[in-house]
């Protein structure tokens, strides 16, 4: 598996948070088809965010298919079956919901559907399609995070 991030990684743009950065330590996945870190040191302004700590989770993982699926073609090469392998990138990270502390996991969800042969045939354009959906994320992060904030686009 080649998802390996580089730490620190440097955060995309979001209101009132300044230059972040979020170094990363190799922790345990909660299944063999996954990897993931979690985040030991923070840097820029983060103002009142914490790292993880044993009740305050703070990680990043990504999960593979446990199984890859494949096409089934008919004898004109015609693909029968189509299924799809799923891929995920799951952030976690505690959050404070109320006056008293009490804090909960918020969880952010990328996931990645591709079709099975499509990876072999048209690899350009799911690259394609996962480098607009990246640079989409990165270009509007803090308008999301308002948004998120505010409830209003």
């Amino acid at each position: 598996m080649t998802w390996s991030p580089s730490s620190p990684i440097t955060g995309a743009a979001q209101t009132s948070l300044t230059s972040p950065t979020y170094s990363l330590t190799a922790d345990t996945a909660p299944s063999q088809n996954g990897r993931q870190y979690a985040i030991t040191a923070l840097g820029g302004t983060q103002t009142g965010v914490l790292t993880t700590g044993a009740s305050t989770p703070f990680t990043l993982s990504f999960f593979k298919p446990a199984v890859l699926k494949t096409r089934q073609l008919d004898s004109t090469g015609k693909a029968v079956t189509m299924p799809m392998n799923v891929y995920k990138q799951i952030t976690r990270k505690s959050v404070i919901c109320d006056a008293a502390g009490s804090t909960r996991v918020m969880l952010v969800t990328t996931s990645i559907e591709v079709p099975a042969g499509a990876e072999l045939v048209n690899s350009s354009d799911v690259r394609a399609a996962l480098s607009c959906h990246f640079g989409a994320l990165a270009n509007t992060s803090a308008g999301i995070g308002d948004t998120v904030i505010t409830g209003v686009y």
